[in-house]
């Protein structure tokens, strides 16, 4: 049940800013910690929560490190919710039936 683990990842607003800031591109603790109200060890805390929920991968050059978002990561939330969403379209598809039935 790792979707659970993204879930709890995601739930905290500044978790998920940081994770959105790695949409563009990888970025160091420095960059990130740049954009954000807390401070760069915080955000070293939160990118270790990311990371236990595979959600963000971790590359050393150096003496840096570069976060990066592992797309493969949301996958099983995306399988979990693409059950939800099946169950969503049958419901559309079946009130355009009887719609379309009805007049």
């Amino acid at each position: 049940m790792a979707y659970a683990e993204v879930f709890t990842a995601l739930a905290d607003p500044t978790r998920r800013h940081i994770f959105e800031a790695l949409l563009d591109s990888p970025k160091t603790v420095t960059e990130l910690a740049a954009n954000e109200t807390v401070s760069r060890p915080a955000v070293s805390q939160h990118l270790r929560v990311l990371e236990t929920a595979q959600l963000v991968g971790v590359e050393p050059r150096g003496n840096r490190r570069i976060y990066s978002i592992k797309r493969d990561g949301l996958e099983e939330l995306r399988e979990y919710l693409d059950l939800f969403w099946s169950d969503i379209l049958s419901a559309y598809g079946a009130e355009i039936t009887r719609r379309m039935n009805n007049h």
